[in-house]
């Protein structure tokens, strides 16, 4: 089990938490794609993303979400792409709503290879797009522009995780 460091910071008096994704991309015959993958609850398009591992930065923390959500291992940069918002839902009772906003540092990772089996390969689809049409398939306006603006050139790598 991965240590969880909740990382909470005031916006007109809102507690938003921070949480880190990365654009999980490779080239197929010189054209880009981008994986994304099925939330667990409502099995919408996201980026895999999740809360801040302690001691690791936050380009590996994401890293280490890809791995976790997607099977995918890679070179990571940690030059951070941008930034996201979106409510995580807290309760999965019916009836009972709650919520937290979060705010999501993208980070770009060039995949390397893809995983059969990874932890949560039971609970989530995941699917190859190009950057345009990935963009389209998520909600958040934010991750949108930065799907759409994604580029190789955007993606230096920092290293990788294993």
């Amino acid at each position: 089990m991965k240590n969880i460091v909740p990382t909470t910071f005031s916006i007109n008096e809102a507690s938003v938490r921070t949480q880190y994704g990365a654009i999980c991309w490779r080239m197929i015959a010189g054209r880009v794609q981008v994986l994304l993958i099925t939330s667990r609850d409502t099995g919408r398009w996201v980026i895999p993303k999740g809360w801040p591992v302690k001691d690791l930065p936050p380009e590996f923390s994401a890293a280490q979400e890809a791995f976790e959500e997607a099977g995918v291992m890679g070179d990571v940069s940690g030059q951070c792409l941008g930034l996201y918002a979106y409510e995580k839902s807290l309760v999965r009772i019916p009836g009972q709503e709650a919520s937290v906003p979060c705010m999501v540092a993208v980070y770009p990772m060039r995949v390397s290879q893809l995983l059969d089996q990874f932890p949560e390969a039971a609970q989530r689809r995941r699917k190859w797009f190009a950057p345009q049409k990935a963009a389209r398939r998520v909600a958040e306006p934010e991750l949108q522009a930065l799907l759409a603006a994604f580029s190789p050139e955007t993606a230096a790598p920092a290293g990788g995780i294993s």
